[in-house]
C-alpha cells in the first residue's frame, strides 16, 4: 500500500471515530421526523423496465398549520419529481408548499466536504501521557486528501482525530425528502407518500423437464426481483406489471452508486394475473420484504405434463435463389439442423399470459440426473399461443444442400428479375430411429414451386416447407425447382 493510500485511509478512519464519538447528531428543532416505524402499509408495483411505483403509508402526527416533514428512508433512486404526499385522514386543507429530496448521505468523507471553507478541531493524543490538546484549523481542501490551514502552518494530511461542531442540515444518514406542508388540524394523520423510482426490476425465469420420449414437459415459472434502489421494503404488498410501457428518454444521474447484491429464494404462492390497460398485472397473494442489495424469487407458476412436440429444422435462406451458386453448386456441407419444441400455453397451470423471460430446459439421463439441454428467450406471451423454443442443434442429424440449376428467364428485365432454379438437400440421420425433419425455405417475391420430389405446404406468404421423413441410420433426399419473380 502506498503512503499517499496510507494517510488517506488514517484520515478517514479517524473522522469516523469522532463522528461515532458525537452524540446524535441534531435535526432543525421544528423538523418533524417519519421512519419506517411510522409505516402501516407500503405497496410496490414494478414495471420490466428498471421502475417501480412506491406507496408508503404511514401515521405521522403534525403541527397545526406549518410542518416540516422529514419523510426518511424512501428510495436513494427516487425521482423527486413525482412524488406525491396525499392526507388520507383530512384532505380538506392540507397542502403542500415545498419539497426537496436530500441523498446526500453522511459518512466521514462528505461530513468533511462540507465543511471545506470552515474551522474544525484537531484533536491530538501523546502516546506518553495520555494528554490530550485541542488545536483549532480551517480546512482548504479535501481533493486527494486533506489540508489544513492552523494559525501558524499549512499541513497535509490528518495530523490528529478531527471534531466537527455539527452535521449540516442537508447531510442525512439515510435518503429523506424533506415537505413543507400546511395542516388543517393537529394530531394523528394517515399520509400515503407516492412515488416513482429506479433500482427496482424483475424479470421471469423458467425451468422445464422434458420426459423420456420428450413428448411431455413439466414447466416452472420464476420472478426475480432485484432491489437496488437504496431502501427496503418490509412485508410489502407486491405486484408486478407485465408490458412495454412507453417512457419519456431523459438523462438523469444516479444519485447512489449501484451495489452488490445478495441472492435469496423464497417460498410464495403462485401470483393472481388481472389485465391492465394494454398490460398484464401479477399480484403476489401474500406481503413479501425486499431488503435493500437484495435479490430473490418468488413463484409465478407450475404447470405438468404439458403436450409438447419437438421438431428438427432446417432453414434456408433467400439470397441464392436470383444468383447462381457457381462451380459445383455447393451451399453447405453438413449443415447443422435445430433442434426446436412447441407447446400450447393453455391447459391446467398454463392459460396465463406468460412474461418475457429465459426458459432453461433439462432431462433426464439414463443414471436419472436432470442435464441441462438449452435454453431459450421467450417474449411476452398471451394465453392459448404457441410456445416455441430453439434449444440447440442436433448432432446426429445433418444436411447437405446444393443448386443443381440455375438461370435467369428471357423476360427478366432492368427491374425485373426472374429466374429459375433447382435444389438438392441430403439428409443424414445417424440415430437408431428415423425422424421427421421440416425443410423451411424463405421464397422471395412472387414463387412457385414448379416440381419437387414431395410435396410443400405454404407455410406463410413468402416460405413453403417440406415434411421429409428420414430413416434411422439412413438419408433421404428432397429435390425441388422454383420459379421467382421480383
Amino acid at each position: 500500500m502506498s503512503k499517499r493510500m496510507a494517510r488517506k485511509l488514517a484520515y478517514i478512519g479517524c473522522a469516523l471515530a469522532v463522528v461515532w464519538a458525537l452524540p446524535a447528531w441534531a435535526l432543525p428543532r421544528d423538523e418533524t421526523v417519519s421512519t419506517a416505524a411510522d409505516q402501516s402499509s407500503i405497496a410496490v408495483t414494478i414495471y420490466n423496465d428498471n421502475l417501480a411505483l412506491v406507496k408508503d403509508a404511514r401515521r405521522v402526527k403534525l403541527a397545526h398549520d406549518l410542518n416540516q416533514l422529514a419523510w426518511r428512508e424512501v428510495s436513494a433512486q427516487m425521482r423527486p419529481e413525482t412524488a406525491q404526499l396525499r392526507n388520507l385522514t383530512q384532505p380538506a386543507g392540507f397542502r403542500l408548499l415545498e419539497q426537496n429530496f436530500d441523498f446526500d448521505l453522511l459518512t466521514p468523507q462528505k461530513l468533511l466536504e462540507k465543511y471545506a471553507g470552515r474551522e474544525v478541531m484537531v484533536l491530538k493524543t501523546n502516546p506518553a501521557t495520555g494528554a490530550e490538546t485541542r488545536e483549532s484549523a480551517t480546512v482548504l481542501s479535501t481533493q486527494h486528501g486533506v489540508v489544513l490551514k492552523f494559525a501558524d502552518r499549512i499541513e497535509t494530511g490528518a495530523p490528529g482525530r478531527l471534531a466537527f461542531p455539527g452535521v449540516p442540515d442537508t447531510l442525512r444518514d439515510k435518503p429523506t425528502l424533506v415537505i413543507s406542508l400546511l395542516s388543517p388540524a393537529q394530531g394523528q394523520q394517515n399520509l400515503e407518500l407516492s412515488y416513482l423510482t429506479a433500482g427496482l426490476s424483475w424479470r421471469a425465469d423458467y425451468v422445464a423437464e422434458l420426459n423420456a420420449n420428450d413428448s411431455l414437459l413439466d414447466l416452472n415459472g420464476w420472478v426475480t426481483l432485484i432491489n437496488q434502489s437504496g431502501a427496503a421494503y418490509p412485508q410489502a404488498k407486491l405486484q408486478l406489471v407485465a408490458g412495454d410501457l412507453n417512457r419519456v428518454q431523459e438523462n438523469q444521474s444516479n444519485p447512489r452508486a449501484m451495489l452488490a447484491m445478495a441472492a435469496k429464494v423464497a417460498d410464495a404462492a403462485e401470483m393472481q394475473q388481472e389485465s391492465l390497460f394494454e398490460y398484464h398485472l401479477y399480484t403476489l397473494q401474500r406481503p413479501t420484504s425486499l431488503a435493500e442489495n437484495q435479490t430473490k424469487q418468488v413463484a409465478l407458476m407450475a404447470a405438468t405434463q404439458v403436450p409438447t412436440k419437438k421438431t428438427y429444422l432446417l432453414e434456408g435462406a433467400p439470397h441464392y435463389y436470383f444468383n447462381s451458386a457457381g462451380e459445383g453448386g455447393d451451399l453447405g456441407q453438413k449443415l447443422k439442423v435445430a433442434v426446436v419444441i412447441d407447446f400450447q400455453n393453455k391447459g391446467d397451470g398454463l392459460g396465463i399470459p406468460l412474461p418475457k423471460g429465459v426458459i432453461r430446459v433439462y432431462k433426464k439421463d439414463s443414471q436419472g440426473n436432470a442435464q441441462f439441454v438449452g435454453e431459450d428467450r421467450l417474449d411476452h406471451t398471451p394465453k392459448n399461443e404457441t410456445v416455441r423454443l430453439k434449444l440447440g442443434h442436433a448432432f446426429d442429424v445433418t444436411a447437405n444442400k446444393k443448386q443443381t440449376s440455375f438461370q435467369r428467364l428471357a423476360n427478366s428485365g432492368r427491374y425485373t428479375i426472374n429466374t429459375e432454379s433447382a435444389y438438392e438437400i441430403v439428409l443424414s440421420n445417424a440415430k437408431p430411429e428415423a425422424v421427421i425433419v421440416s425443410v423451411r425455405e424463405p421464397m422471395p417475391g412472387d414463387w412457385t414451386i414448379v416440381s419437387e420430389s414431395q410435396p410443400h405446404t405454404k407455410r406463410a406468404a413468402g416460405v413453403a416447407e417440406w415434411q421429409v421423413r428420414v430413416p434411422a441410420e439412413g438419408k433421404a433426399t428432397l429435390t425441388y425447382r422454383a420459379r421467382i419473380k421480383q
